[in-house]
């Protein structure tokens, strides 16, 4: 087993990437392949990165198994540009009226999905939850004639997952940005699934939009070039100059994930990382995990000091990331929205990180009278 030189980092992010990728990237710097040049420095219409892009999006499609009626994308703006994009895409106006469109508000970022896609649908609130829990999908609320219905299946902030695919009738959008290729997911389901690189599969700057071939063609004139998908898709992504180093690191996670086994043997390791976390939690006599048991993320886990606790000890927070920082146990502070902790556990995260963490947080809350 190599040993920990680095600390272990559990941005949510932009998040850990894993060491192999890092390292191949460094060797390859300066010199890709032997043209003499960095992927940095390439032009994008190049034979050189059309192979990059090619290898990338092959390598996606064999993890993904997305079907051949899909279009990958690989676009800037992140989630939150698709925020816009997917309205404006997939609910273009008719007769001088925006059409509608359905939003299930899990937690902090399917609410702000659902508040940018108002300026431009007419998007209604088909059920909310508290950020702790996931509505029962019978109480949901669904507009006639809706355009689709999109929801964020892991949310970053809170910690709240969805444990399965919405039965509904309508067209699915997703937004997997902090759970992509974390766990199988079935494309087929989906009208469009999407995610912002920097969290699960590369760094800051890339975004990949994955839109089934009969949902293109319905863009609003309104929409920029850069984010109407069909225009992307004629210029494979390249209507524009595209994030050409990002879309390189995303290619090489692709294939580091295919070679220690794909999607399902990250999974079963993903499974074992939550599993070390929460138990940590859920022993301690001081902290506690305020999700539902049945829809905790197993990609971003927020902790904090229970309330009786932090009335005794105001400070206590400020002493646990201190402490854990000087462990190298690296950004764990909770979101400015919510406070208290969180640990990212995405793919790249080592098991070793979690199990020190999850000792860590057993030795501290003996500490705590």
């Amino acid at each position: 087993m190599t040993k920990q030189t680095r600390p272990y980092n559990f941005s949510a992010g932009p998040g850990v990437l894993p060491e192999a990728v890092l390292k191949e990237a460094q060797t390859e710097m300066l010199d890709w392949n032997g043209t003499g040049m960095s992927v940095m420095e390439m032009s994008h219409r190049s034979k050189e990165f059309g192979e990059i892009a090619h290898n990338a999006e092959s390598a996606l499609r064999q993890l993904m198994q997305i079907p051949d009626n899909y279009k990958v994308l690989f676009l800037q703006g992140g989630a939150s540009g698709q925020f816009a994009a997917i309205p404006l895409n997939l609910a273009p106006m008719a007769g001088g009226k925006q059409a509608a469109c359905d939003y299930v508000v899990t937690g902090f970022w399917s609410q702000k999905a659902f508040e940018e896609a108002g300026k431009f649908s007419q998007a209604a609130l088909a059920a909310e939850g508290d950020g702790t829990n996931i509505p029962d999908v019978k109480s949901w609320k669904l507009s006639p004639n809706s355009c689709y219905l999109h929801y964020t299946d892991n949310e970053t902030i809170h910690g709240v997952e969805f444990d399965q695919v919405p039965a509904v009738d309508i067209p699915l959008v997703v937004d997997v940005s902090s759970s992509i290729l974390s766990k199988p997911i079935d494309v087929s389901k989906f009208a469009l699934v999407y995610a912002g690189a920097q969290k699960n599969f590369g760094p800051a700057g890339l975004t990949v939009v994955i839109v089934r071939e009969d949902m293109l063609g319905k863009a609003s004139a309104l929409t920029p070039s850069i984010f109407d998908y069909s225009e992307q898709a004629k210029a494979e992504s390249m209507v524009n100059t595209p994030p050409t180093y990002s879309w390189y690191i995303a290619g090489l996670t692709f294939k580091w994930l295919l070679s220690i086994g794909g999607i399902k043997a990250i999974e079963k390791t993903n499974q074992e990382k939550a599993a070390l976390l929460y138990e940590a939690i859920d022993s301690a006599s001081h902290f506690e995990n305020r999700v539902e048991k049945h829809c905790r993320s197993k990609m971003n886990v927020p902790f904090v000091f229970k309330k009786e606790v932090l009335a005794k000890h105001p400070k206590l927070e400020e002493r646990f990331l201190k402490e854990a920082k000087e462990n190298g146990l690296l950004t764990l502070a909770g979101h400015r929205s919510v406070g208290g902790m969180r640990a990212s556990i995405y793919n790249a995260m080592p098991v070793a990180g979690v199990a020190k963490l999850a000792q860590f947080i057993k030795d501290f809350d003996r500490t705590i009278n």
